[in-house]
């Protein structure tokens, strides 16, 4: 039996949740823009035509953008994150086997299922009906195939594309039309290199020697080779594995001096750090913080220190690895500096489950933290992010980075439920 493997991609994710309440939006030039409106993160169809890539600067486009009449909103990752979880609900229905790849796209097993192209329109009506997000879908026998089986999907009105469906000569025709940068797990460098060889397209990479491949790139590359080759090399992952490391680090919405605002700052991201802590339901034994100025403002005094501390005992309580970072940040903190940016990174993380125990365990406290971090947890899931938090992390947060043109949370936050209006009788 020929192995089936489906990958479900949202269309240009960002743009379509922020169009599912904003159905004025339709049709319109849209652009998704990343922290502090700096860069272009999502792009509607009608702004890649346009020639707009991916990581532009938002401050460079802005002629263009008043040209054609772009419509630039801040980024909202509340509420990308929770429809990607509808939408990875709904597809799991379809699949026992499924690995969810990132935000927007998932890999499903569905080898056995007939009709596979019929089946692949049921995911896209039901995820449609269900959480209003188009998606498309490529299918093949490996993931690397079912990749570019997608990328064809995107280009037709069907939104499906079956490579199994396909015969040998159909299939190296389509692989010949793609470039090889297109391949899953060809990078920029190993695209210039491949060119470099004559190997352009798809197509070639797959006829490509894989003893050749394998000597001048690796074992990943001569992998590749042989998934395009219709042999799976890739199984599905369907446990997701502890991170080796949580960051989170953001940059200023203007310069700070004052070490009360970084204190505020700090708190806030080993907040949001251990939120994603116990969400993979692990424990850190180290901590780092890190501070910089703006490497752009020459002229300006330089400083970019970093602590690492390790715990005294592996910890998901927000307090104690709040308590760590600060007590780093107070250690690295000079005056006389605007400071352009602050991070945390927990690492050395471990399975809650694999918590080395001594005897001066205090399991009364450790109790009691870990049903107070599974409450606050479970009341800012159901009321919202940020609902509850630590006071230290501030009120007005003058600090905070920039999101100018921001829309509602309006599927984690009561008050920002969207609003339905019955039109008049005419």
């Amino acid at each position: 039996m020929q192995r089936a493997i489906a990958l479900v991609d949202c269309n240009n994710f960002y743009v379509s949740c922020e169009r599912l309440f904003q159905p004025a939006l339709e049709g319109k030039p849209v652009v998704i823009l990343s922290n502090n409106d700096g860069c272009v993160v999502s792009r509607s169809q009608e702004v890649k035509k346009l020639g707009i890539t991916m990581a532009a600067p938002w401050f460079k486009l802005k002629e263009l953008a008043r040209q054609h009449g772009i419509i630039a909103l801040s980024s909202n990752y509340t509420l990308y994150a929770d429809l990607s979880n509808r939408v990875m609900r709904v597809l799991a229905q379809f699949s026992p086997e499924q690995e969810i790849y990132s935000i927007d796209e998932c890999f499903l097993d569905v080898t056995g299922i007939n009709e596979l192209t019929r089946y692949a329109q049921a995911m896209r009506q039901r995820v449609k009906q269900h959480v209003g997000i188009p998606v498309c879908v490529g299918i093949a026998s490996s993931k690397t195939l079912a990749k570019l089986a997608n990328h064809v999907a995107k280009k037709r009105s069907s939104g499906v594309c079956n490579f199994n469906a396909l015969a040998e000569d159909e299939l190296n025709h389509l692989l010949s039309r793609i470039e090889v940068g297109e391949v899953w797990g060809v990078g920029r460098r190993t695209h210039s290199r491949l060119q470099a060889m004559g190997i352009t397209t798809a197509l070639a990479l797959k006829c490509a020697p894989g003893e050749r491949i394998r000597a001048e790139f690796g074992i990943t590359l001569a992998r590749t080779v042989a998934e395009l080759g219709g042999t799976a090399c890739l199984s599905l992952d369907e446990h997701t594995t502890l991170r080796a490391q949580i960051i989170c680090s953001r940059s200023f919405a203007i310069p700070v001096t004052q070490l009360a605002d970084l204190e505020e700052a700090v708190i806030s991201y080993t907040s949001r750090a251990a939120e994603k802590l116990r969400r993979q339901q692990s424990m850190a034994c180290c901590v780092q913080v890190a501070i910089r100025t703006n490497p752009n403002q020459l002229k300006a005094p330089q400083y970019q220190p970093g602590l690492t501390l390790a715990l005294a005992e592996p910890s998901d309580d927000t307090r104690a690895l709040c308590h760590a970072t600060l007590s780093g940040l107070r250690q690295i903190y000079r005056t006389g500096y605007a400071y352009q940016k602050a991070g945390i990174i927990l690492s050395g993380i471990i399975a809650c489950d694999n918590r080395p125990h001594s005897l001066f365990d205090d399991t009364e406290a450790q109790q009691k933290s870990a049903t107070l971090m599974s409450t606050l947890d479970l009341i800012n899931r159901r009321m919202g992010s940020g609902t509850i938090h630590l006071l230290g992390e501030g009120i007005t947060k003058s600090w905070a980075m920039k999101r100018g043109n921001v829309s509602p949370r309006y599927t984690t936050e009561l008050s920002d439920i969207a609003l339905a209006h019955a039109a008049p009788n005419k």
